[in-house]
């Protein structure tokens, strides 16, 4: 089961989004979210205190969907892993003054070596690690795959669930998320007009007085809009889809002059 939203006030406004309007599935999401990470918390089930969760700071790639790691045989999550190869990789955002607002991923399965002439792993590896390459060939380390049957995805307060690993490694990942910081912080220093203007045009609540962009992605955007009744969440959907970061101002662009059209017909 998948959820957007936690049990809120009684007294909370509801989304201010039109109805149905298109969004990044959560696969899409997760798949997005890990995508942007190198590194990550590896949980395996410890020998000694035996069965107990041991936690380690790893980095890590992803071929074909899946984690790969460049591990030694020397550290304590190998050992583990290699007795028992349950484990667990947390990925997580950072940033949000509030660290639960962050979103994370918790990516379930069983790591097992790879063999030692693979190349798939390691291509895909030293390119997020190119620094590897110094100790790649070492004959004490390896690469493991995380070959996985879960993903847990919670996009901050109120988006979660379990995400299909076979969902997870055929999403997509979103092009426009590299630039999605810097296009938040223009829009929401130099353009607070024009997020007002869209929350009045193409959302519920025409009689917005304020509105801030809290995510973009290529099939749309998020605002968080204040009125005199009070602060909600509305989602704004691009036709057609960006494909590209390149294309987020122009689209922006012409978002804005049809909000005037639809706001000067009023």
């Amino acid at each position: 089961m998948s959820t957007d939203a936690h049990a809120r006030p009684v007294a909370a406004p509801p989304s201010f989004s039109a109805a149905d309007v298109v969004a990044p599935s959560h696969a899409e999401r997760a798949r997005t979210l890990v995508a942007q990470r190198t590194t990550g918390s590896l949980a395996t089930l410890a020998l000694e205190p035996a069965g107990y969760p041991y936690a380690s700071f790893v980095t890590f790639a992803l071929s074909a969907g899946q984690p790969v790691f460049l591990i030694s045989r020397v550290a304590e999550h190998t050992r583990n892993l290699t007795v028992d190869p349950r484990v667990s990789l947390l990925v997580h955002e950072s940033g949000s003054a509030d660290p639960l607002a962050n979103g994370r991923v918790t990516l379930v399965g069983q790591c097992h070596k790879l063999p030692r002439g693979e190349t798939e792993a390691r291509a895909a590896f030293l390119a997020v690690h190119p620094s590897a390459a110094y100790y790649v060939d070492f004959q004490d380390f390896d690469f493991f795959a995380l070959q996985l049957e879960a993903v847990r995805y919670i996009g901050g307060y109120g988006r979660m669930s379990w995400v299909d690993a076979s969902d997870f490694c055929a999403a997509v990942v979103d092009p426009i998320a590299p630039a999605a910081s810097g296009i938040l912080a223009h829009m929401n220093q130099d353009h607070t007009s024009a997020l007002r203007a869209y929350a009045r045009a193409f959302t519920r609540a025409t009689n917005a007085l304020s509105a801030v962009m809290t995510a973009i992605d290529r099939l749309g955007f998020e605002l968080s809009v204040t009125t005199p009744e009070g602060v909600g969440p509305a989602r704004i959907a691009f036709d057609p889809p960006l494909p590209d970061a390149g294309a987020a101002r122009s689209t922006l662009i012409a978002l804005l002059r049809k909000a005037e059209v639809v706001l000067a017909e009023r």
